[in-house]
């Protein structure tokens, strides 16, 4: 059922909207797709993290264009937009809910940071169980791996340690600090890929009869 398929698609958004909230809010360095946007927000905090997010997917959703541009459906880009949106304003909202949450030692941080990856690879358990659409962060990779031939966990690995890298050099750069990337984006980076894995091999035998 595609209403169906819609529908976890979008508790997966929020799922992975709440797991980028909760690991920025560990204090212990963002998530690797999310280390550009947050930098940024640290250096103009006029714009929040959300909105850093919408103008990053956008970016991405243009590079995806040229490296697609003999196969591009254009039906998909569209959707992407609307789940840049959608994805922006999630990460708003659930970072308002967490706007009280302090961590008063590095211990809490850590489990913090920890739940994050766990609520980021549930959300990405449920985009990929959906089969209807990705987020633009999850369709560039997708592009570049087939413009190169080059297999796609990969690009994601050179992918999420760019992005780290951009991101840790913009805190450098105008921050002189690493608030943005430290070791929690490594470890949110080891973390949520092998947790995915574990759940499309554990749990996606018992959801498939919900998407038949």
């Amino acid at each position: 059922m595609i209403v169906w398929r819609y529908f976890l698609l979008l508790v997966g958004l929020f799922f992975n909207a709440l797991g980028v909230s909760l690991v920025t809010k560990a204090a212990l360095g963002t998530s690797p797709l999310a280390a550009i946007p947050y930098s940024l927000s640290l250096v103009v905090s006029q714009l929040s993290l959300g909105e850093w997010t919408i103008i990053f997917s956008l970016f991405l959703i243009v590079g995806q264009i040229l490296f697609e541009i003999d196969q591009l459906k254009w039906s998909e880009i569209m959707v992407e937009i609307l789940l840049s949106f959608i994805f922006g304003d999630l990460i708003d909202w659930t970072m308002s809910w967490l706007r009280h949450v302090i961590m008063q030692n590095y211990w809490q941080s850590l489990l913090l940071l920890l739940f994050g990856c766990l609520v980021i690879s549930l959300g990405a358990y449920f985009e990929v169980i959906a089969d209807v659409a990705m987020l633009p962060g999850d369709a560039f990779v997708r592009a570049i791996s087939r413009y190169f031939n080059i297999e796609y966990g990969k690009i994601r690995v050179m992918s999420d340690i760019s992005m780290s890298v951009i991101g840790a050099i913009i805190c450098l750069t105008f921050l002189s600090n690493l608030s943005g990337v430290r070791e929690g984006t490594l470890i949110s980076a080891l973390v949520v890929g092998n947790l995915v894995k574990l759940l499309l091999k554990v749990a996606k035998p018992l959801t498939a009869e919900l998407l038949k």
